[in-house]
């Protein structure tokens, strides 16, 4: 199964697209304002509001052999914890192995964010490249996790 943590992701078509060419279920989780998918693969699931709502949902539900699509560093460490294979919006695996680093990043960032109030976060537009990246690492993590790795 794909999870994907749908509040602010850019790539939700291209997960449909690699999920439904798999013949995978797929389970897009928001807090709420996502189009409903027709493709019956899709199910649109809306938690209620409230803090980390959506990424307990997922994280409650991912297991081995699942593939999650979130940018939620901690959501991703829950879900590689779990035995699932977690993929960044921009293409970038999340593993055992790169996790721990990726959280202390996160951390020291926000620690800079909260001591210098002027300090805009603004990164890059999302573009194609980004998406090409993108699919082409989801392509793989999917073959990665039917292969039971």
């Amino acid at each position: 199964m794909i999870y994907v943590d749908a509040d602010a992701c850019p790539v939700k078509a291209e997960v449909e697209r690699v999920g439904t060419r798999h013949k995978l279920k797929m389970f897009v989780v928001s807090n709420g304002g996502i189009r409903p998918s027709q493709n019956p693969l899709v199910e649109t699931v809306v938690v209620p509001d409230g803090p980390d709502v959506a990424d307990k949902w997922i994280a409650d539900r991912a297991t081995k052999g699942d593939v999650v699509i979130t940018g939620d560093i901690p959501l991703a460490a829950c879900c590689i914890e779990g035995g699932a294979l977690v993929l960044k919006h921009n293409g970038e695996p999340l593993t055992q192995a790169n996790i721990g680093n990726v959280l202390a990043t996160r951390d020291l960032m926000a620690d800079m964010r909260a001591a210098d109030p002027f300090r805009q976060g603004g990164g890059k537009p999302f573009g194609k490249a980004d998406r090409a990246r993108f699919l082409d690492a989801l392509e793989r993590m999917v073959r990665q996790a039917a292969q039971g790795v």
